[in-house]
């Protein structure tokens, strides 16, 4: 972590990752808006939280700025295209929506360079942070995964499909069975967080919605779990390892 606006503003302006700026509600002074300014200048995430939550993230003279640094590097999503097309495969990343806990983006990220997808996509907002906790629970997996940080998930979506991939969004609201689906074009699979699920906006980008049968009577399952299902199956259609 970074402390105090000015150092921030320094961390921002040296080139170092990232994930998240806190910034103390309320506060507006010259220091703070310049700060803001250089944020998005240099387009580094920030939120406002209230002065308690401040202090809980920590109890060092923080000014009421605190920075959180990533602990990766995030990859540019054009050029993870551009090399499997080159390279003669088939593009496959995962779109994490909305999943906050670190212990399940670190399974699905674990999940996800096991099965060697080109990368995850998550936006700059609503996302667990991806810090040394989720680095830990990832088993270092988030050390070769690429990762993908956007700041307008419908336009990465429409980019996506502009450039043949095929967006598939697991949902329990699907008619359509991920079993039944060919998954073996250019592929992106998006996972939603367990307590909303996707977004609708994200539902109506998606070229198809597919289902996990669930034939149990809880109704749906973990994300990190459900994720594993929908990548394998795209892995066993493409008949990789074979």
């Amino acid at each position: 972590m970074v402390f105090g606006a000015r150092a921030v503003m320094e961390a921002i302006k040296s080139g170092r990752q990232i994930e998240k700026i806190y910034v103390q509600a309320g506060l507006n002074n010259d220091l703070i808006k310049e700060l803001i300014h250089t944020a998005k200048q240099y387009k580094a995430p920030y939120t406002f939280i209230p002065q308690e939550k401040l202090n809980r993230l920590s109890g060092k003279n923080h000014q009421g700025v605190v920075c959180v640094l990533s602990a990766v590097e995030y990859a540019s999503l054009e050029n993870i295209i551009d090399k499997a097309f080159s390279e003669g495969r088939d593009p496959f990343f995962l779109i994490v929506d909305r999943v906050t806990d670190v212990r399940n983006f670190g399974a699905l990220a674990r999940t996800a360079e096991c099965a060697s997808l080109d990368g995850i996509i998550l936006a700059d907002k609503g996302n667990a942070p991806i810090t040394g906790d989720a680095m830990k629970t990832s088993a270092g997996a988030l050390s070769h995964l690429a990762v993908c940080r956007v700041e307008d998930m419908r336009k990465t979506m429409q980019f996506l499909k502009q450039s043949g991939i095929q967006i598939v969004a697991c949902t329990e609201k699907a008619s359509e069975d991920l079993y039944s689906m060919d998954l073996k074009t250019p592929l992106a699979l998006i996972m939603g967080s367990e307590e909303d699920g996707i977004s609708p906006e994200l539902l109506k980008q998606a070229d198809r919605l597919a289902k996990i049968p669930i034939t149990g009577k809880i109704e749906s399952l973990n994300v990190s779990v459900a994720a594993g299902i929908a990548i394998y199956e795209a892995v066993r259609q493409r008949g990789v390892g074979k």
